[in-house]
């Protein structure tokens, strides 16, 4: 049976609402990251030798990676369920909320280790927030999207979370020209104490969404499905591995956007701060242009070629990157940064969206991306972490980190090159095991 078009003008709608609330999710996701490299280690670790501090800091931004596997079963569950506007408004509150909280932390001076237990209880949940956020905002925007631009109207999520990036990334900007008392006192926690909008902007943006035609012919012809999981597993389980294969080319970003900065602002290189949170703005300025047209492309020509141009280029981008900072020219590093960062990763950063989306069906579309990319985003949250460990005792030795990185885009090639080409799919038809059955199914039902 056919599914009716979502109404006129609720494909725009739907890819509004999920650029901007990406924007605002991610906007407070990443200023943990520069705040987790630059402020964190004097603030909540300053017990800790210089190296140590650092590390463990680090570590904290991994934290809600860990917790996204298990934000992911429980919000891909009740999203497959309960609908995709429930789950898109409920995650944006809660960001905002436990930001917020991070701005109101006391620091290790005064009170001690109880303020790093409360860091990490609120980067936690971060995580959970974040699982839920990109799968609801996916699938409502690919099942809204009209079948030949799902590409297109799908990545709006993803240029939104590069806009939240660099809105984080030029607040902190002025912050991190504060003198050194300011910064560690107060200055900090301005950008946090800002997040609190996320929650009121939110509501006020997804309130009005319309839950998306082809959940909406499920729900009526098949019912609520009772446990989204068990068939997700049964029916798609090699597909959600491909999913988290697939997912860690954000590892790229990770590695980009925390272990590149704390290393090119360490006194081995010794560039400043301000400086080289303008390549992360410019990169991801670049990024909001390059990932529509990315996507635009893969509607054309399929999401398998775009996704593997993304992560070969990222592989190989990543050594010129960090060797770029190892020189200590600015104008090298930044050139290189807005390449690797805004054009070659946004290929893969693009399309991944409607090329994970389409590999389930609707019942289980929110959980299979959810669980999928959770698992894949816990492994790039801690390669930070290994990153700083890789690169030894002076944090240094960008070569181990750029081959560590360079290793990470092999799954993401591998679960391209096995995965179907879906481009062309009706969108009722999405996830079906052969093309065939499906279409012999469709001409019965009609």
């Amino acid at each position: 049976m056919s599914v009716a078009p979502a109404p006129a003008g609720q494909p725009k709608k739907a890819a509004t609402a999920a650029w901007i609330g990406s924007a605002l999710e991610y906007y407070d996701f990443f200023i943990y990251g520069s705040a987790a490299a630059l402020i964190f280690p004097d603030v909540f670790f300053d017990e800790s030798d210089p190296a140590t501090a650092t590390l463990l800091s680090l570590a904290t931004f991994g934290v809600a990676y860990a917790a996204r596997p298990v934000g992911a079963l429980f919000l891909g569950h009740y999203g497959d369920k309960l609908g995709r506007k429930k789950i898109m408004v409920f995650t944006l509150i809660l960001m905002g909320l436990s930001t917020f909280l991070i701005g109101c932390l006391p620091t290790r001076d005064q009170v001690g280790t109880l303020a790093p237990v409360l860091l990490v209880l609120c980067r936690v949940l971060q995580g959970i927030s974040a699982a839920g956020e990109q799968a609801s905002a996916n699938s409502m925007t690919l099942e809204h999207a009209p079948p030949h631009r799902r590409g297109f109207f799908t990545s709006f999520t993803l240029s939104g979370t590069q806009g939240g990036q660099l809105l984080a990334t030029l607040v902190f900007i002025p912050v991190a020209a504060l003198p050194e008392d300011q910064l560690l006192s107060w200055g900090w926690r301005v950008p946090f104490w800002m997040s609190i909008a996320v929650a009121v902007a939110g509501y006020v943006i997804r309130r009005k969404l319309q839950e998306t035609p082809v959940f909406e012919q499920q729900t009526a012809s098949e019912g609520v499905v009772r446990l989204p999981l068990a068939i997700l597993l049964r029916e798609h389980w090699a597909d959600v591995l491909r999913v988290i294969g697939g997912a860690l080319i954000a590892s790229v970003s990770t590695i980009f956007t925390v272990w590149a900065l704390s290393y090119a602002t360490s006194d081995a290189v010794g560039m400043s701060r301000s400086s080289m949170l303008w390549v992360g703005a410019l990169a991801n300025l670049v990024a909001l242009a390059a990932i529509p047209l990315w996507a635009t492309l893969s509607d054309r020509i399929g999401r398998r070629p775009v996704f593997l141009v993304g992560s070969v280029g990222s592989a190989v981008m990543m050594f010129l990157y960090l060797w770029s900072i190892s020189t200590g020219s600015y104008a090298l590093t930044l050139f290189l940064g807005i390449v690797t960062f805004g054009v070659v990763y946004s290929a893969a950063n693009g399309v991944w969206p409607s090329f994970y989306g389409e590999m389930f069906t609707t019942k289980v579309r929110l959980s299979g991306m959810a669980i999928g990319t959770q698992i894949g985003f816990a492994v790039a949250g801690f390669a930070v972490t290994f990153a700083a460990q890789i690169a030894g005792p002076d944090g240094d030795d960008w070569s181990a980190v750029a081959l560590f990185t360079a290793a990470l885009c092999v799954p993401p090639v591998i679960a391209a090159i096995t995965a179907r080409e879906t481009h062309k799919v009706p969108t009722e038809l999405l996830g079906e095991r052969a093309s065939g059955e499906a279409a012999r199914r469709e001409k019965v039902s009609a």
